[in-house]
């Protein structure tokens, strides 16, 4: 794990502590949590995290709404305010700045610490701005957050005020990212409105999320198996589900090798979809303490070498706490085997690296 220098000691008074945004702090407060009950909540002074709000905004806009990026890098999926699963994909994977991450997105909702999730990753992002990148998901709108959960807890634990700043700072999240040239990631799926990459790459920010087209769909169009037909209505009522034909001309069209996404819960914490040119990632392990599902991450080096890692869920019914002083091999399966692949795409190479989490002790 990464050290943080500056500690809560450093602060003459809580005042300072107000006016002046300290990362380092938030950061330190927020892992430290990993020692907690799942579920704890970690509170941050609430000028602080306007601060941080206010910070974030400014490294967004300093970066393009479409990102191009390189690896070696990990992908993360859905996290949905399961803040201590997330802390659990850290601890195994490591920590910026040591380690790359792109999540993309689905941070709030449904979960019970969407800010603690939001205040960490808002953090990373302003002390490692070329390390740690934000995707927008289509849970990062005020429509889903007063339906789902977020809205509520920033009110219960805050003011409507931090939630109106949230909401805000979700309209300047990025949309899509590149990588390698050959990986193209979105939160949702493809949209039958793309007709260059550049037509992302144009959006201008702040922008919000309509009820169709591009940006609609980028967010929320699913794949569908079995579908005939290249576009139908989406069962969820909002854009498409879309056809293996449509993933490879995509592919073919702009010379990609793989389409990677988030959106939908999967049992193993990954899927694939026409064959391997898409790749759904989903990483809340035990998903709102009633599924039984796996999280998972995607990591890709420098040479497109993709290795999927596989969070198993915890006893739901069990509350657990880290042990510092465990070895990781004390308590984990970290196996690896290389994929069987009928048809391999392009430069992407596959392997599996299964990850059970470290053994936990009861308190």
């Amino acid at each position: 794990m990464s050290n943080f220098s500056k500690n809560e000691e450093a602060y003459s008074s809580d005042e300072d502590w107000k006016q002046e945004l300290d990362v380092d702090l938030i950061i330190k407060k927020l892992t430290d949590a990993r020692m907690k009950p799942s579920g704890t909540e970690i509170n941050l002074d609430e000028n602080q995290i306007v601060l941080l709000i206010d910070e974030v905004i400014k490294v967004f806009l300093s970066q393009p709404i479409l990102l191009e990026l390189d690896g070696p890098i990990n992908i993360c999926g859905d996290v949905h305010g399961q803040f201590y699963d997330l802390l659990r994909l850290f601890q195994l994977n490591g920590y910026p700045p040591e380690v790359n991450y792109l999540f993309l997105g689905d941070y709030v909702d449904r979960g019970s610490n969407s800010i603690e999730i939001l205040c960490l990753l808002f953090a990373l992002k302003v002390k490692y701005p070329n390390k740690v990148f934000l995707l927008r998901g289509n849970h990062e709108t005020d429509t889903m957050n007063q339906l789902y959960g977020f809205c509520e807890e920033c009110y219960r634990r805050y003011s409507p005020n931090l939630y109106t700043r949230f909401s805000e700072c979700f309209r300047y999240l990025p949309l899509c990212a590149l990588i390698g040239t050959r990986i193209f990631c979105t939160h949702g799926g493809l949209s039958p409105y793309i007709r260059a990459i550049s037509d992302i790459a144009s959006i201008e920010r702040p922008y919000d999320v309509p009820d169709e087209g591009l940006v609609c769909d980028l967010l929320w169009s699913d794949p569908k198996r079995n579908q005939t037909e290249r576009w139908c209505p989406n069962e969820r009522g909002v854009s498409y589900t879309f056809s293996e034909e449509v993933v490879f001309d995509f592919l073919e069209k702009f010379h990609l090798d793989l389409i990677c996404r988030a959106h939908q819960v999967v049992d193993d914490g990954y899927e694939f979809f026409a064959d391997t040119g898409l790749l759904t990632i989903f990483s809340a392990p035990n998903y709102g303490g009633m599924l039984t599902n796996s999280g998972a991450m995607l990591s890709v080096d420098g040479d497109l070498l993709c290795t999927l890692h596989v969070l198993r869920p915890l006893e739901a019914e069990a509350k657990y706490f880290y042990n510092p002083q465990l070895d990781l091999e004390d308590g984990s399966d970290d196996s690896e085997e290389e994929m069987e692949v009928d048809e391999p795409s392009g430069n992407v190479k596959w392997s599996v690296c299964l990850k059970i989490t470290m053994r936990m002790e009861r308190r």
